[in-house]
């Protein structure tokens, strides 16, 4: 019986809450392979089901050879996953996005394993150019390629999910790889100007961690080789989201790969997307956590 789970970035934000929440909903043994270069050991699950194992994907083969017989999905969270840091980390970039991912479509292939994938929306818009603004939207965008042609060639059996500006718990909040309401947060909390990337103006559809999760765990269940896309259906710029601190706000340069909206997802016609929209409102949680602080000091 094939009663494994492997959740690669499992250490990481979305990782330690899909591995969370999986937890809670299902009786699976699960396995994290996560090799902490953003992952953290205080985001572990202290669950008898669970089992942490430090690693890198692309010797996926070998470290979880073993378990192949029993994996029934793996969950694919463990890529690089931010925009400008993909220009100054090329290396690390390419590294984890193509040659890590192809090895676990192999592993995938080759074991008969189901395979959950996390797309993302920065390689959606501007008429399909926004793609080619980075080498994290090119990466990920050249594995959907892949993913199709695994399909046709091998009937390699797969959900795609769509990823929009996920926050929440768990978040990264400093260094290099931390996520816009991350960032704010922090600097909230150390009473510093909310730090914006001009013009300001820019789009996104957060969406939050939970929410986000839960549509994971629709895809997984309904098991119907489909691509997902999770978001909000409120669109906020960059400075609207920075208002609702109530802080003072710095601009900074403008960077490279930068998007200037968030698009909702489209593939093709033979691959239609089911649009799933959060729960969860980004002005709410804003206000929650402002709150939270205030009663804390």
């Amino acid at each position: 019986m094939k009663n494994l789970i492997i959740v690669t970035g499992g250490a990481g934000f979305v990782g330690s809450n899909l591995i969370e929440f999986l937890v809670k909903k299902t009786n699976y043994e699960i396995i994290s392979l996560d090799n902490y270069s953003t992952g953290l050991k205080k985001n572990h699950i202290n669950h008898t089901n669970v089992k942490y194992i430090k690693g890198d994907t692309l010797n996926i083969n070998k470290i979880l050879g073993k378990y192949k017989k029993k994996i029934n999905t793996i969950f694919h969270f463990g890529e690089f996953a931010r925009i400008f840091q993909s220009f100054k980390k090329f290396d690390e970039c390419y590294k984890s996005n193509t040659i890590g991912t192809k090895a676990v479509f192999k592993f995938c292939l080759d074991n008969n394993i189901k395979l959950i994938y996390s797309a993302t929306s920065a390689s959606l818009g501007n008429d399909d150019e926004d793609k080619n603004l980075s080498p994290y939207a090119f990466t990920k965008s050249r594995n959907i390629d892949l993913l199709e042609n695994l399909k046709k060639w091998f009937n390699l059996k797969f959900e795609v999910i769509f990823f929009y500006n996920v926050y929440g718990p768990r978040q990264i909040k400093v260094g290099d790889m931390a996520t816009v309401i991350g960032i704010f947060e922090n600097q909230y909390c150390n009473k510093k100007p909310l730090t914006i990337v001009k013009p300001g103006t820019q789009t996104r559809r957060f969406t939050h961690i939970y929410d986000t999760i839960q549509i994971c765990y629709e895809a997984f269940k309904a098991n119907k080789c489909r691509y997902y896309s999770i978001s909000n259906k409120n669109c906020y710029s960059i400075l609207e989201v920075a208002k609702m601190f109530k802080r003072k706000i710095k601009f900074l340069k403008p960077r490279l790969g930068e998007r200037y909206a968030s698009a909702l997802t489209k593939i093709s016609s033979n691959n239609k997307i089911i649009h799933k929209y959060g729960k969860i409102q980004l002005k709410d949680y804003i206000s929650s956590f402002i709150k939270s602080q205030n009663y804390e000091n």
